[in-house]
């Protein structure tokens, strides 16, 4: 299931829908991501004041429906989740939330690390950073893009 949408979301309540009442489930995976401030060991307050993030509503839905059916295909999860925020988030606020639940715990933790990868590097995303000296688009990271190689 997809859900891009701008307001927060509860974790308890979305893995408790994404089970279902399914008793073959044996395992559930997850990551949050949230919105963090820079990592400046020089400058003791905080820098980040906010972060935005723009996208295309039917580019963006179709996708993660791509990536979402790819990790169904390579393993055997039962059902999985991926909610994406967008608009201006403050700082500790929640952006993402990937579950993956399946049978064994492999199967999960593999799908949701697969999930994260490809959603950092292929998610048509556009983030803002505000910080006080200015705002800042966010270009690619080289260190997700090596990450992602290990699915290809």
């Amino acid at each position: 299931m997809i859900k891009v949408q701008k307001e927060d979301f509860n974790i308890s309540e979305e893995i408790e829908s994404l089970t279902n009442g399914d008793s073959a489930i044996g395992a559930i995976s997850t990551f949050v991501g949230l919105v963090r401030d820079q990592d400046n060991s020089e400058v003791p307050t905080s820098v980040l004041k906010s972060m935005t993030l723009e996208h295309y509503p039917a580019m963006t839905e179709k996708k993660l429906l791509e990536i979402e059916t790819e990790a169904k295909s390579r393993w055997n999860i039962k059902s999985s989740l991926i909610i994406h925020r967008y608009g201006q988030l403050e700082l500790g606020e929640k952006i993402v939330f990937v579950a993956c639940a399946s049978s064994h715990r492999q199967d999960a933790f593999d799908a949701c690390n697969f999930l994260m990868d490809w959603l950092k590097t292929e998610a048509p995303f556009w983030k803002l950073e505000e910080t006080h000296s200015g705002n800042d688009w966010v270009d690619k990271r080289e260190s997700d893009d090596k990450a992602a190689e290990r699915w290809k």
